[in-house]
């Protein structure tokens, strides 16, 4: 438990901070692990208001491979060689290594929150480290460990991008960019059937259904601060979409998640309308 020494003035916040800039991916998953146990075994303090300081030239905290690139020059291979299965797996790790850091980032970053905001978004963070984990331990038995092939950092984009603006960043990170996930995880768990890798479903299976409650908790704390401010959400998300250019959403969009994950009835009839748009 060797990072239980930065937990001296039990600051649940403090600690969120500190684990984003550890850059080992499999310390950072025990760290969030650490915070879990702690949180439900010691009384913590949350401090709401106060600013958290860390290093902001070392966030995130991240290995220095793999190798960023642009999106489109991420090599896509056969899903029927092992190759082409690591590439997959591989980028799906990424994308839930960069949450990990996204959901540290959303507690330290912000002040005034209410305290279940700091504790969903802690809740956040560890169930992401556990997918990274899973998807780097399944890497692992085909020969290839995370850091192995090039990525894209769109993700971590959007975060910087919108640090400074914390109904910005519920718009656009989880209702957004995780929110495609929702879209994109029953097609990829569709090819990884196809060529029969089962653990690898069951790996799937486990993320669509936690990613439906990290979409969910964006909901609810966008629409928390869009009624705090009286503000209309649907007409403030498409001017922030516009505002920080936004990926452009394109279906097909899995409509049940999506609904599950806290989308109203209005919202779903948009993306209804974009899909017929572009159908």
């Amino acid at each position: 438990m060797e990072y239980l020494i930065y937990a001296n003035d039990k600051n649940l916040r403090q600690l969120a901070g500190n684990c984003l800039l550890e850059t080992d991916p499999l310390k950072k998953y025990e760290f969030i692990k650490e915070i879990e146990y702690v949180q439900k075994n010691t009384i913590f303090k949350i401090i709401c208001d106060q600013h958290i300081f860390i290093d902001e030239n070392l966030v995130p905290g991240r290995p220095s491979k793999p190798v960023l690139v642009r999106p489109l020059d991420v090599k896509k291979r056969a899903m029927h060689t092992i190759e082409g299965r690591a590439t997959a797996i591989h980028a799906l790790a990424h994308i839930e290594f960069n949450a990990i850091n996204l959901a540290l980032d959303a507690v330290w970053r912000f002040p005034g929150m209410p305290e279940s905001y700091y504790l969903e978004w802690l809740k956040v963070a560890y169930e992401e480290a556990k997918h990274f984990f899973l998807l780097n331990q399944h890497l692992n038995t085909l020969g290839y460990n995370y850091g192995d092939f090039p990525a894209h950092d769109s993700l971590w984009e959007m975060v910087e991008k919108t640090k400074d603006n914390i109904l910005a960043r519920m718009a656009l990170v989880p209702r957004t960019m995780e929110a495609r996930g929702l879209d994109a995880v029953p097609l990829i768990r569709a090819r990884f059937l196809q060529v029969k890798d089962f653990e690898m479903v069951k790996i799937l299976d486990i993320i669509l259904h936690d990613e439906i409650g990290h979409v969910e908790i964006g909901n609810k704390w966008f629409n928390f601060l869009c009624s705090s401010l009286n503000l209309d959400p649907i007409h403030t998300y498409s001017n922030l979409a516009k505002q920080y250019k936004a990926p452009t959403l394109r279906g097909p969009f899995n409509m049940e998640a999506r609904k599950k994950a806290g989308f109203t009835d209005d919202e779903l009839i948009e993306l209804t309308t974009i899909m017929a748009a572009n159908s």
